[in-house]
């Protein structure tokens, strides 16, 4: 399912992740940046060393859907939504040792994936980025998610099985 569309920057993909690092360090966060759905995926197809981080449940990803793209490592554990200690070992495990590589950390909505950002900037990794928006956005006026903001919404690659 993919719409992609000219949403998508078409412009060199340093000068969109110098543009999330602004982002990030006018809110003082402590990751590298902060990325749009449509920024992050033209970082994730233009740069070989940008790997997307699905910090979700595997409950949510059954339910609501997942990107195409990527890997999955759960940020919280179902159904307590308990922090996993296990997360750095891994998403090391699953994205590898380089810790120069850009990671772009996606959630629901952008919480937890900012947490998990921060984390793995503490543990040495140098390019960790916030997906804005998560996966499903901003709630709509009737208070669901999926129809407005996120990757969903912006038509980029994904599926429900």
């Amino acid at each position: 399912m993919t719409d992609k569309g000219s949403r998508i920057p078409d412009e060199d993909p340093q000068a969109i992740l110098d543009r999330a690092r602004q982002r990030a360090r006018e809110k003082g966060k402590d990751y590298t940046g902060e990325l749009t759905p449509e920024e992050a995926y033209a970082v994730l197809e233009k740069l070989p060393n940008a790997q997307l981080v699905d910090v979700r449940t595997q409950a949510e990803r059954d339910f609501v859907g997942y990107p195409t793209l990527g890997t999955h490592v759960e940020w919280e554990t179902y159904p307590g939504m308990e922090y996993n200690p296990d997360f750095p070992a891994q998403l090391q495990s699953e994205v590898g040792t380089d810790t120069s590589q850009v990671l772009v950390f996606m959630c629901r909505s952008g919480g937890r994936s900012g947490k998990a950002a921060e984390a793995m900037a503490r543990q040495g990794y140098a390019e960790t980025y916030n997906l804005l928006q998560g996966f499903e956005g901003d709630k709509d006026e009737q208070g669901h998610r999926g129809t407005q903001g996120g990757w969903k919404a912006a038509g980029l690659p994904w599926e429900q099985k």
